[in-house]
């Protein structure tokens, strides 16, 4: 057999310097990996949390592979003032995460219904919206069903809420053979129709962004379900894109991929809408447990964006209740087991 040059000098002792390691790009072996799956066809709105869904989201390409949400953070430089930054949300506090966002995948002929827009009609994307009648709000179904306050209410109650607890009740529909998503900010059913505050539509198959200066459901303009932690990632082992993740006290600044902001606090040691965060290499996740370590491994490959105002530190998750509850393992992590990076130099955003 013939050998190239490179193993002819490494068997005489001389050193070949290797290829520099790209600092921007996604996991090939992930996009490999997608593209070798068949993704079922959606004849009907699929609930997530179901295997059904789970074929169909492990065969989805949701973005383009140089997208941000699909960028490996591992090599990226630290920002200059990252530990002021992660000081500023609480260097103590734990990590925490949130049942919350779940979403609905519905076929290419979904019919579509108006939805009122009453807050934001300015910076929402225009319907008519596939909102299928079994459409999860924010929550559904393992927040409710594990809160012994919540025994017996159905989703029609939450749609409707019937309990008055308002909240941002968002929505996430997921056209999957169309490639498209979908999202609603505190969508409400009513005996007239659908009302929402926002309306956010995505193309998975662009790296185009909300208009500069447009919320989404998000606040910073970004969209929810690619960010979302799901069931069949984790059993695969580990959550193979940026999260999302909310922080009581934001700058009023966004940094790319944030198109918008939510804040008049100028202190630039305060986290940007869209600052992305990693997990430290030197933090030690051997002992967590498989689920857990599959999101761990997650935040320090691909890391978090700051995409919302809320708790400090809170991760997003599918309501599924085939996850196990991981409250107590996640607080293990504290806010100094963080840093903030920036972009390579020379880094040109796709458009």
């Amino acid at each position: 057999m013939r050998l190239l040059l490179p193993a002819l000098l490494l068997a005489a002792g001389v050193a070949v310097a290797q290829a520099p390691k790209p600092l921007v790009s996604g996991d090939p072996a992930r996009v490999e990996r997608i593209r070798k799956l068949k993704m079922p066809k959606v004849e009907k709105p699929t609930m997530f949390g179901t295997p059904e869904a789970d074929a169909v989201v492990s065969a989805m390409e949701i973005f383009p592979e140089d997208n941000p949400w699909n960028l490996v953070v591992e090599d990226w430089p630290v920002h200059p003032k990252s530990k002021a930054i992660v000081e500023s949300i609480g260097a103590a506090k734990p990590l925490r995460y949130n049942p919350d966002m779940g979403y609905i995948l519905v076929p290419p002929d979904q019919k579509k219904v108006e939805v009122k827009l009453f807050e934001y009609p300015d910076e929402s994307d225009k319907g008519p919206f596939p909102v299928p009648d079994n459409v999860p709000i924010e929550g559904w179904p393992a927040h409710f069903k594990r809160d012994p306050k919540y025994k017996g209410i159905t989703l029609d109650d939450v749609q409707r809420d019937t309990l008055k607890e308002d909240g941002d009740r968002h929505a996430s529909i997921v056209d999957p053979a169309s490639g498209v998503l979908y999202e609603l900010y505190r969508l409400r059913k009513k005996d007239t129709g659908w009302e929402a505050s926002c309306a956010a539509v995505f193309d998975l198959k662009s790296n185009k962004l909300r208009p500069d200066g447009w919320t989404s459901t998000d606040a910073a303009g970004l969209p929810i379900f690619p960010a979302t932690i799901r069931y069949d990632e984790i059993k695969r082992g580990m959550v193979e894109h940026a999260m999302r993740f909310t922080v009581k006290r934001s700058r009023k600044a966004y940094v790319y991929p944030a198109t918008h902001f939510a804040s008049r606090l100028t202190d630039e040691a305060l986290p940007r809408m869209g600052e992305r965060f990693r997990l430290k290499a030197s933090v030690d996740i051997s002992k967590f447990s498989p689920e857990a370590q599959a999101i761990l491994k997650g935040l320090k490959k691909y890391g978090m964006y700051v995409a919302d105002n809320g708790i400090d530190w809170a991760l997003s998750c599918t309501p599924d209740e085939r996850i196990p509850v991981l409250h107590d393992e996640l607080r293990k992590l504290k806010g100094a087991d963080f840093e903030v990076v920036v972009a390579p130099e020379g880094y040109k955003p796709p458009r």
